[in-house]
Parts: structure tokens; sequence; C-alpha cells
């Protein structure tokens, strides 16, 4: 993918626009940061880099204002300064996109954009006309063409993050910190955003960019900041360094390239689908999905690969009884043909599904840890009506010991844990069910690469038991990485099947930018894949 050269106006001699001085962040029993210090150059680019649980987030926050109670100090331009909220931030000209999204689904696109400081006509009425109009523009600044009054709620995840970049644009910031912007978009939408970022840089908009995607940190980065377990490790020029020492500083080891060279032994089908379609009521395409027929086999990991509005997650949404509109087509579990209105009989019938939203959709916040793992399947810990709190206790140990997940025990927050130990939780939540094909859907979102192994080897190994899994991905090298074989979405239809040897990136996207016209190929422009993922 063509990057932006980076911009060099930043030098070492400069004096910092930013100062962190020796700052520590508390929390009961963790400090999430220790005694961190280092400096942001006006007009750089600058990476922020760690595992999921190092601070970088934390970080963030305290300079976008979310977080006003720390030790240490922060300068901005030389004066000492201390943000009390979000509001105080943006005044001074800091700007934040989170990683988890923070929108409010019943609002439209405008008004989330300009939530808190919305336009109003010389009569002091909401002028709605005129947010329409300049979330337009920011909007197609991005070259996205979701229309400002469309209920954010029912965007997919890749255009809800879309709406969240326009929203800290709109503050016509000069200081910008994008947490994992592009940790729900496709290559193309990435490809977009980095032709933004290229635009902020021209106006010398200083950018903090926290990514666990080596090579978006050496395609965008003048600098790079690695922090470990709360604490600074270091500061490098990008080019002086390279992937692969970053990553040993991130984790303190070295990481192994995942790859799994014992060839599996896919067994008997377990799933089979037949000329799958989902309407698109009141939609000039008609059509979600249309006559998409595949099998899955047990033992077997399934790839489905494609761009934003493939249909990707839809496909999956109608295994699980969980699409808008029920699917016509054909769905055979286990040689039993099934039509699931609701993800509840989709379960009893041995079908789970990891959604990509964990926070929205995945996780259970006021829950602990425990209880996110044991809440489908109360049924087996419970007499009488009663729920027996040491067998529930039991059960939740068993499976988070089984997945490995990483936490101070069963009684801790859910929200305490890193990513990649919350999408651990939610697995090993589905695998209690006992599940005969397990549904992933862009399961490594925002996780770090140490964290991304572990996940792989989990569904190996799970495959390897006999589980039939099912996985999208916005990134090849993943679906690379764990599948037998990858099927290929394009507007809804199968434009493409390879198999695990002969999968290739370029392969993929050939196919994923191709639709079926009048029995003859024809590529598909990149403005026409803004719908759901």
């Amino acid at each position: 993918m063509e990057a932006p050269a980076p911009v060099t106006s930043a030098t070492s001699g400069a004096a910092p626009l930013i100062a962190v001085d020796r700052v520590t962040k508390r929390y009961p029993g963790v400090i999430a940061l220790n005694d961190v210090s280092l400096n942001i150059l006006p007009g750089e680019l600058h990476a922020i880099c760690g595992e999921n649980g190092a601070g970088k987030s934390t970080l963030m926050k305290i300079l976008a204002g979310v977080i006003p109670d720390y030790e240490g100090e922060i300068r901005l331009r030389g004066a000492a300064l201390r943000f009390g909220d979000t509001r105080a931030a943006e005044a001074a000209g800091v700007a934040i996109i989170h990683q988890e999204l923070n929108l409010v689904e019943e609002l439209s696109a405008a008004a989330n954009i300009f939530l808190g400081r919305e336009l109003t006509t010389a009569w002091g009425l909401l002028d709605e006309r005129g947010m329409n109009a300049r979330a337009r523009e920011l909007l197609l600044s991005l070259e996205c063409d979701v229309a400002p009054q469309a209920r954010a709620g029912s965007l997919r995840v890749g255009d809800q993050q879309l709406i969240e970049i326009a929203k800290a644009l709109s503050f016509d910031t000069d200081i910008l910190i994008m947490d994992e912007p592009t940790s729900a978009l496709t290559e193309t939408e990435v490809a977009r955003l980095f032709r933004v970022i290229a635009r902020l840089r021209a106006r010398g908009v200083t950018i903090l960019y926290i990514s666990h995607k080596m090579d978006e940190v050496f395609q965008l980065a003048d600098r790079v900041t690695v922090l470990r377990d709360g604490k600074w490790v270091s500061t490098l020029e990008r080019t002086a360094t390279n992937a692969r020492e970053i990553t040993h500083l991130m984790v303190g080891r070295e990481i192994e390239a995942t790859q799994f060279t014992e060839p599996r032994r896919p067994g008997e089908v377990v799933l089979e689908v037949n000329r799958l379609s989902l309407a698109w009521p009141g939609h000039a395409k008609a059509w979600r999905l249309r006559d998409v027929s595949f099998q899955l086999r047990r033992g077997e990991v399934l790839g489905f690969a494609g761009l934003m509005g493939a249909g990707r997650t839809e496909l999956l949404e109608c295994l699980f009884g969980a699409s808008q509109v029920p699917p016509q087509g054909r769905i055979v579990l286990s040689g039993h043909e099934v039509n699931f209105f609701q993800p509840v009989e989709a379960m009893k019938a041995g079908v789970a599904m990891v959604t990509e939203d964990r926070k929205r959709l995945g996780l259970f916040a006021q829950f602990d840890v425990g209880q996110n793992v044991s809440i489908c399947t109360l049924d087996r810990v419970a007499s009488g009506g009663m729920i027996s709190a040491a067998a529930e206790e039991r059960m939740a140990r068993a499976s988070v010991a089984r997945l490995g997940v990483k936490t101070a025990g069963l009684s801790a927050a859910i929200t305490s844990l890193s990513g990649g130990n919350q999408q651990k939780t939610i697995i090993a939540r589905w695998l209690l069910t006992e599940p005969k094909v397990l549904l992933l859907d862009d399961p490594t979102r925002g996780i770090d690469v140490g964290a991304k192994a572990e996940l792989y080897r989990v569904i190996d190994g799970l495959c390897r038991e006999g589980l039939g899994v099912i996985v999208t991905s916005s990134e090849l090298p993943e679906l690379l990485t764990l599948c037998d074989r990858i099927l290929v979405l394009c507007e809804g239809r199968l434009t493409g099947e390879f198999t695990r040897d002969e999968a290739t990136e370029q392969k993929i996207m050939e196919a994923a930018t191709q639709r079926e016209v009048g029995g003859r190929k024809s590529e598909v422009g990149s403005g026409s894949h803004s719908g759901g993922n």
C-alpha cells in the first residue's frame, strides 16, 4: 500500500511541542503509568507502541483531558497545564480519536460530529441544515459517502470509526491523537486514512499515533516511543530501527512469526450453505448477500475476505440468527436443515459467534470476568431455580484456565483485562456451549502482536479438537496464517475461493475488487464499498 512520506520538518533540534515529565497514574492495585517522560516535536507523527496494558491509551487520555488526575507534569508549548476535561483540551487544540467508539447510537452522524457544540441559527434554533452540510464536507474529506442524516447505530463499525475521525477533525485541531484508528478499517479504508493523514501533516498538524501494526508505524512515523508495563522503554528515529527491534522492546522477548506447518485433517461436513441471500429493503442494491454457497468441515478454519460492504459480517449474522431480516436459502447443520430467527436458537443448535464489536456486543461491562464466562450456561449450575455459586466458579475457572486468560481473578472487572484477554474470555464463554461451529468476526481487532499470536494458537488448537471455525478479518496476513481455505466476497457475492497453498494477498485482493456482471468479471470502484463490513 502506498503511504505518504514522513514529513521531515520535525527535527531533533526543535523545541518540544509537548513535554511529558515523570507522569504517573495509579489505580487501586495497579500502576498504569510509572514515571513516564518523553517529548513530542512540532509537526511530527510520533508513534506510541506497546502491548495491551502498556499504558499507551492511559497516557493519551491524560494528554486529551479524559484523565485529569495524575502525578507529574505536562507542558504544552512550554507552559505547564492540566486539562480538567476534554473540552479544555479541545480548546487548547488537542483532540483524540478513541480506539473504542464513543458515539451516541440513536443520533445521526452529523449530530454526533457536533455533539455538545451544535450549530444554531440567528434565531437560536438548531441549525440541522448547516450541521448536515458541514458534516458532509468532513465525511467527503475522508472519502466517505455516509449520509449525515444516517443514524450512527445503524452503521457498521468501519463507518462509525470514520465518523469519530470526522468529529476530531471538526475541531480544526493542531494536535491529533489517534488511538488504533485503523482497527476497524479494511485496506481500502486504511489507504484512504493515510491520504487524510498526509493532508493533515501538510497543514502542520502534529499526530500521536497508537498502533499495534508495525507496517503502519514504519510507513507513517517520524519517531517511535515504546512503553512496557506502564514504563517508558525507548524513543527511536524510525529510520534508525526496524519492526523486529520495536516488537522486541514492546514485549521484552522475541516473538516468532506464527506458522502452522503441521497440516490439519478436516473431517465430515458440519455446515452446508446453499444459495444464501439477504435482502436489503429500501436500498438500490436490493441485496446484501446473493446466492452464497459453501461447505465447512469439522477441524477446518474457513476464512472470508472482502472489502468494506462485501457482506462478511452479514453472512455470519445470518448463520447465527442475528440478521435484520430473515435470509433466504438453505442452511444445513450436521445434516439437519435449520432456520434460526434468534441467536439463542443458533446457540442451542451448536453455533457460537464472537462479534467484531467487542465493547458494544461482546462484553457485559457491569459483570466480572467469571460472570462474563458463565452467562450463557447458567442452566448447568442451577437447581430448583437457584444458581450454585461454587459450581459457577468451578465452571468459569476451568474455562479461563483452558484459554489461558490472564486475569487477577474471576472477580476482576472484565474492563480491567487487556483486549486480547477480553477476547479469550468471550471465546471461553462460547466454548462452554459446546458448539459445533464457531464464528469469529474480525477476532483480533485492536489486539497487540503478542496477544494475536496467542489467539492464533487458541484457534488452531480448537480446530484440531474437531471444531469447525469460520473467521473473517480485515487483515489478509491473518487469514493467510490461520485458514485452510479462503473465500472472497465482493458486494455480497462469492468471487473467489483459494486453498491454503493457492492463496496470496494479490489473488485475494483481485477477487475482492471484482463483481460478476452478465457472466463476466468487472472491477469495482473503490468508492462502492461503504456499507457493512
